[in-house]
């Protein structure tokens, strides 16, 4: 895991694609991650399906 400090919780929320990765985003604003690398998480996160967008964030944030 990429930023384990950084924690998105995505339980009970809207589990579309865009919202995953806006609240990981946001997450990971707050933690003073570079916009930089947020779109390369966002960009790895978003080349393919649902699925995927699941995995990579998991790559990245801890996720509840």
């Amino acid at each position: 895991m990429k930023y384990p400090e950084v924690t998105v919780n995505l339980s009970n929320n809207d589990g579309n694609s865009i919202f995953i990765v806006a609240q990981t985003a946001k997450a990971l604003r707050r933690h003073g991650v570079d916009e930089s690398i947020i779109a390369e998480y966002r960009d790895q996160a978003l080349c393919g399906d649902y699925d995927n967008v699941l995995q990579t964030t998991m790559l990245w944030v801890y996720v509840t």
